[in-house]
């Protein structure tokens, strides 16, 4: 009897030890990754509103406007779409991994309106220098990506109304067919 207590502490030691590697490399990881955020949160408003201001002719109005509007289309729109056909694959042969490739190329796709958006909606000093940066160098670009997100997402949502609606068109057919064909077996069953 004393062995099987034994073989009970120690097998509790064997788990915190492995727990305890798990938990000291998750706070690590954490700490890394807090570390990161801050460190790119200074760098990436600054850096991605010198970008935009490059794209969009230091000044230029027209292509201030141009910009925002290609990037806030496309930037909102593909990774909704990506989004949708991810969900609509997920329950395939195959479909799970195809559907977290389609979502990480949706985030991937995302990331130039996720950087406007944190100058944005940033309350950092590098996200104030980024939104002085965008006023100056690139006239319009805030409004004109909003309105590209908006239109992107207008149009997605009536991709996806019309997406549904063939879908459950599709159901009911099919369930229409095998209640259809439950009903001749009935009837040839009792002839």
């Amino acid at each position: 009897m004393a062995g099987s207590g034994e073989a009970k502490v120690a097998g509790k030691e064997s788990l915190w030890a492995r727990w305890r590697g798990r938990v000291f490399a998750g706070a690590g990881l954490l700490l890394a990754l807090v570390a990161v955020y801050f460190a790119l949160s200074a760098f990436i408003p600054r850096w991605w509103a010198q970008r935009i201001a490059d794209m969009s002719g230091h000044g230029s109005f027209t292509k201030g406007i141009g910009s925002g509007l290609t990037l806030g289309l496309l930037g909102t729109g593909i990774p909704l779409l990506l989004a949708l056909w991810a969900f609509l694959l997920r329950g395939r042969r195959g479909g799970k991994f195809f559907a977290g490739v389609l979502t990480l190329l949706a985030v991937i796709v995302a990331v130039p309106n996720l950087m406007t958006l944190t100058i944005v909606l940033g309350t950092s000093n590098s996200a104030h220098a980024g939104e002085r940066v965008l006023d100056v160098e690139a006239p319009g670009f805030r409004g004109a990506t909003a309105i590209g997100a908006t239109v992107a997402l207008l149009i997605f949502l009536l991709i996806t109304f019309f997406v549904v609606r063939k879908w459950r068109r599709r159901v009911k057919s099919e369930k229409q067919q095998v209640r259809d064909a439950a009903a001749a077996a009935v009837d040839t069953a009792t002839e």
